[in-house]
């Protein structure tokens, strides 16, 4: 009982400084601000989290395990699966926009620009980029997409840059498109690419 009470006190601190970030940006979390949201005291903020820094680092950290396990259910979902190029399009897509604009999904996107700010936040940045990039190669190569490690990069910052935008400007994004572009010009097997003509 002793042990698991700090643990709650921590991943509700954490959960508020996310939701905080997300909604009114780094400048916007206070520790006065954090304690109201999370139900604790100010003390117990200080305890678990010496500096801002320390708090923003273990916020990313924990938004990256989460995704990493996220994703990585999804990935393996599909492997071992017969996958066409298409089906990959639709997939990101889905996924995509399964994932409304909450503040603690926006939280990320601060998080990474004060990551180019503050070296110390760069582990944690680098562990979440690490998540899209193991879901996606996982189904590149399921494709069978040659020198999958290197169009790996290059698409998940496709998603990224057009997620931003979608964010940004409140409107879509033809990311299937956009995937679907990559993937044919990356050189697919054409046994898991149907001409649409023949259909």
């Amino acid at each position: 009982m002793v042990v698991t009470e700090p643990a709650s006190v921590r991943s509700r601190i954490i959960d508020a400084t996310l939701h905080l970030v997300g909604t009114d940006g780094i400048a916007g979390v206070t520790n006065r601000r954090i304690a109201s949201r999370a139900q604790v005291s100010l003390g117990s903020i200080t305890y678990h989290f010496p500096t801002q820094e320390d708090l923003l680092r273990a916020a990313l950290t924990h938004f990256a395990r989460e995704e990493t396990t996220r994703l990585r259910e999804i990935a393996d979902s599909y492997r071992g699966k017969e996958i066409s190029v298409q089906d990959a399009a639709t997939l990101t897509e889905q996924v995509a926009e399964s994932l409304a604009f909450s503040a603690e999904r926006i939280a990320p996107f601060e998080l990474y620009v004060q990551a180019g700010r503050d070296p110390n936040l760069r582990a944690a940045a680098d562990e979440c980029w690490r998540a899209y990039d193991a879901l996606t190669f996982t189904i590149l190569t399921e494709l069978g997409i040659p020198r999958a490690e290197t169009l790996t990069p290059t698409l998940v910052a496709t998603i990224a840059g057009l997620q931003l935008r979608r964010l940004s400007t409140g409107g879509g994004s033809d990311l299937a498109g956009a995937v679907l572009l990559l993937l044919r010009q990356s050189g697919t097997p054409g046994h898991r690419d149907p001409d649409p003509g023949t259909g």
